[in-house]
């Protein structure tokens, strides 16, 4: 079995920042592949960053130059520095990570169960 846990959301002014970390934990051969999901209140599901085992990055327009995402692969875990938050920010984050769980098997994606960012005043 493989966990995800989120932490590091929560109220924040509009202009500031938040730095969410996320712990890839059980059974990993290797993890892959890690991402940065947000679901706003009535909006689908839509990707924020990702960040490759290499440390190649990719950003959704809305954030780019906002956030950073950076992983830490000895500790199995990924971040998402948000800064010069806005309103329309507030959504729910979800870690997700591609992980092969023994060389044997294809790889999977996982999820986290999300941590919840406010921006507001």
């Amino acid at each position: 079995q493989v966990q995800l846990v989120e932490s590091g959301g929560g109220l924040v002014q509009p202009g500031g920042s938040l730095r969410l970390s996320c712990t890839a934990s059980g059974s990993i051969f290797s993890l892959n592949t890690m991402y940065w999901d947000r679901q706003a209140p009535g909006k689908e599901r839509e990707l924020v960053a990702n960040i490759t085992f290499g440390g190649s990055t990719n950003y959704a327009d809305s954030v780019k130059g906002r956030f950073t995402v950076s992983r830490d692969n000895a500790k199995n875990m990924v971040y998402l520095q948000m800064n010069s938050l806005k309103p329309e920010d507030t959504a729910v984050y979800y870690c997700n990570a591609n992980v092969r769980r023994t060389p044997w098997v294809p790889s999977r994606l996982y999820w986290g169960q999300g941590t919840q960012v406010t921006v507001s005043s």
